[in-house]
C-alpha cells in the first residue's frame, strides 16, 4: 500500500513530457483530421473517442509504452476514422457501421416494442418528454432514439403542424 505514494522524480519528468507530446500530437492529428474525430454522431465515433482515451492513458502512465509506439497508434486510430468518415458515402458501408435510428413515439402512440429495441423505458420516455418541456402528450410529433443514443422530442403546440419527411426520412419506425 505503500507503493501508492511513490514516486521517483525520473518518472515524473518523463510523465509530464509524455503527456505533453501526446496532448500534442491529439491537437495536430485533430487539426488535420477534423472536428468529425470527437463527434459522437456513430458507433464508429464513440469507439475512436474510447480509443484515443486509451492510447493516452496507456503511453503517459506505462513505462512499457513509449511516446513514439503512442503516436503511432493515435495516426492509425486517426487513419480508420479519416477513412470510415470517406468510406460512409457508400450506402452499404454505411450500414454496416452504423446504427438507425428508431422511433419511440408517433405522435401520442408510444412505440412498446421499439422501446423494447432501444432498452429505453418509460420512465426514460418521461424523463425526456419532461426535458424538453412537453406538458401534454398531443404536443409530441415524433421521438426518435438517434444513432448516438440520444433521444430526441419533436413537439409542437400547434395541433396542425406535422414532421415534415425529411426529418425522418431514415428513422426505423418498426
Amino acid at each position: 500500500m505503500e507503493k501508492w505514494f511513490e514516486a521517483s522524480w525520473t518518472s515524473i519528468i518523463a510523465i509530464l513530457i509524455t503527456a505533453a507530446g501526446i496532448y500534442l500530437a491529439i491537437i495536430i492529428f485533430t487539426r488535420i483530421a477534423g472536428k468529425r474525430s470527437f463527434s459522437k454522431m456513430s458507433s464508429f465515433d464513440f469507439a475512436m473517442t474510447v480509443a484515443i482515451g486509451s492510447i493516452i492513458a496507456s503511453t503517459v502512465l506505462s513505462a512499457s509504452v513509449s511516446l513514439i509506439q503512442g503516436i503511432v497508434g493515435l495516426a492509425a486510430v486517426y487513419i480508420l476514422q479519416i477513412s470510415a468518415a470517406y468510406s460512409r458515402r457508400y450506402i452499404w458501408f454505411q450500414k454496416a457501421i452504423d446504427n438507425s435510428p428508431l422511433m419511440l413515439m408517433d405522435g401520442k402512440n408510444i412505440l412498446h416494442e421499439n422501446l423494447k429495441k432501444a432498452r429505453v423505458t418509460e420512465g426514460d420516455l418521461r424523463s425526456k418528454l419532461r426535458e424538453s418541456n412537453v406538458l401534454d402528450l398531443s404536443q409530441v410529433r415524433a421521438v426518435i432514439f438517434e444513432t448516438t443514443g440520444d433521444i430526441s422530442v419533436l413537439h409542437t403546440s400547434d395541433k396542425n403542424q406535422e414532421v415534415e419527411a425529411w426529418l425522418t426520412k431514415d428513422v426505423q419506425d418498426k
